[in-house]
């Protein structure tokens, strides 16, 4: 596997795909909301979490996020301020408005295994994304005892506003309106993950997407996707590429921008970051 061409002719080679796409698939993983700005250690850590930092010893947001809390006000005082600055408030740089502005015009869909809904938030049409692997927007029964999730912006705004210590009061700990266990956040973790209605029609918009223009001038444009789920997006347009000698396969991602050499005559693979590369792409239209 290797990465092919310099990159102004990438640049160029991606500008034509795009022209002549019938279809765009969009991939998108963390890399593409690291590229935003939403990065999950270092300066912005610190600065919500600090307080976590000293006293628990962990580095990042992810880290946290799987700490064994001894009580769950402390848990929900984590998460809260995650879920806010990482869901509810806009990522510091303009990279997925950007790549709104490069498709909003095409025949477009998007499959992403990110959690924070920043697609929907810079303008992409919500029938067109498939999010695979949950919502930090939605709450669910942590057993589950039924596959409904629910919307969560409002208590976790309390959370953060009524947080003292490090905790949140006990009566906004969320638990389930059936049976009563605790809720749990709505991300694909272990095989209590659940898929709900909306997941499964979002679901059956992209496979119908992916049916119809299978065999059309399709551009698989794989933006982020490292190695830890590449069976979802990564493997899928390799394959699908492979398939139809009219596709073409193009992969932005900051050092892992790689393709099999089956596909290779066909592939467009940047090792920039994204950001740069979409704002350097306006520039040249």
């Amino acid at each position: 596997m290797k990465s092919t061409q310099d990159y102004s002719e990438k640049l160029n080679k991606l500008r034509a795909a795009l022209k002549n796409a019938e279809a765009v698939v969009i991939g998108a993983g963390a890399g593409l909301s690291t590229s935003a700005g939403f990065t999950y250690s270092g300066k912005r850590f610190g600065e919500h979490f600090g307080d976590f930092e000293e006293k628990y010893g962990f580095h990042d947001m992810y880290s946290g996020g799987f700490y064994p809390y001894s009580t769950p006000e402390e848990g929900w005082a984590f998460w809260s301020r995650n879920i806010l600055i990482n869901r509810y408030q806009n990522p510091p740089k303009p990279v997925y408005e950007d790549l709104y502005g490069i498709v909003k015009d095409k025949n477009y869909f998007v499959i992403t295994t990110n959690v924070d809904h920043c697609f929907q938030k810079a303008g992409f049409d919500k029938e067109r994304l498939y999010y695979t692997q949950g919502d930090y927007g939605l709450f669910q029964c942590s057993v589950p005892c039924h596959d409904k999730t629910y919307d969560n912006e409002g208590l976790v705004r309390r959370m953060v506003a009524e947080q003292a210590d490090m905790k949140i009061p006990p009566e906004l700990v969320p638990r389930c309106p059936k049976c009563g266990k605790p809720m749990t956040m709505n991300l694909r973790c272990d095989d209590k993950f659940v898929q709900d209605k909306g997941w499964y029609a979002a679901y059956e918009r992209y496979e119908n997407f992916i049916r119809q223009n299978k065999n059309k001038r399709v551009l698989y444009l794989e933006l982020g996707v490292g190695g830890n789920t590449p069976v979802i997006i990564k493997y899928p347009f390799w394959r699908l590429t492979n398939q139809n000698p009219k596709a073409t396969y193009a992969c932005i991602n900051y050092g892992e921008a790689i393709c099999p050499p089956q596909i290779e005559d066909r592939s467009i693979c940047i090792n920039e970051d994204i950001g740069a590369v979409l704002a350097q792409y306006k520039k040249t239209v």
